[in-house]
């Protein structure tokens, strides 16, 4: 079984659009869909999940790799698949997981496209297609064996940010294998429309380094908040 894992802080519009695609996509598989709201989400995705079929989780405590961990301990299967709630998932989503576990990888990542037609944004998403420094963000999707997800004690919860980075560094660190599936997920390009594509980017390219280096995660936190503009999660304290 393969259990789709989505944290949410007051993404109702967004999951209005995701469930109906990935039960439709899910349907001739053995499959699970689990939404980890935020402690203080204040829309109505619960409303919706119940409407779509989908067990949703209210996780008492802050942060997204605790809302992560929270949605494994209620999931049921094999595989994990970590997909955030304003990504969009490919034809053949289900069908390419499955088959890459299966076929003895253990973890995998997605390529992906923005959903905005832009010069500068295809830059940015064809280097998802290959292994490199940007590998691992979470808008990837990262699905994984569960039972490596185990071994490797999940998400640090103290990273309240670039969690999924520092899963994939132990990934690699433990010489687990991974695969970039080229079939691209369709990601949102909501962030560039408070900040500027340079500055993005630059913001970007400065986190992971500082991430690599070392710097402490609740500075990265700060820092993240100091230079990019994400008021659709200004209250999210992820």
């Amino acid at each position: 079984m393969v259990s789709v894992i989505i944290p949410a802080h007051n993404e109702a519009k967004n999951l209005i659009e995701l469930l109906p695609t990935l039960t439709k996509d899910g349907a001739p598989y053995l499959m699970e869909v689990i939404v980890v709201v935020s402690a203080c989400n204040a829309d109505n995705s619960e409303e919706i999940c119940l409407e779509n079929k989908v067990r949703c989780f209210r996780c008492t405590e802050m942060g997204r790799a605790k809302q992560m961990n929270y949605g494994v301990a209620m999931a049921k299967g094999d595989y994990y698949a970590f997909l955030h709630a304003d990504v969009r998932p490919p034809q053949g989503f289900f069908r390419d997981i499955k088959v890459t576990l299966s076929a003895g990888m253990d973890a995998g990542f997605f390529s992906y496209k923005f959903d905005k037609d832009s010069f500068l944004l295809n830059i940015n998403s064809s280097f998802t297609k290959k292994d490199g420094i940007f590998t691992g963000g979470g808008d990837q999707c990262l699905f994984i064996k569960a039972s490596v997800f185990k071994a490797l004690n999940g998400f640090d919860p103290n990273q309240v940010i670039m969690e999924d980075f520092e899963i994939f560094r132990r990934i690699k660190q433990n010489n687990y294998s991974y695969t970039i599936i080229p079939n691209n997920l369709v990601v949102s390009s909501r962030k560039y429309e408070t900040n500027s594509y340079l500055k993005v980017n630059l913001s970007n390219l400065l986190l992971v380094i500082l991430f690599r280096m070392g710097y402490p995660a609740k500075k990265l936190k700060q820092l993240h908040s100091k230079l990019l503009s994400t008021p659709y999660a200004a209250t999210a304290k992820q």
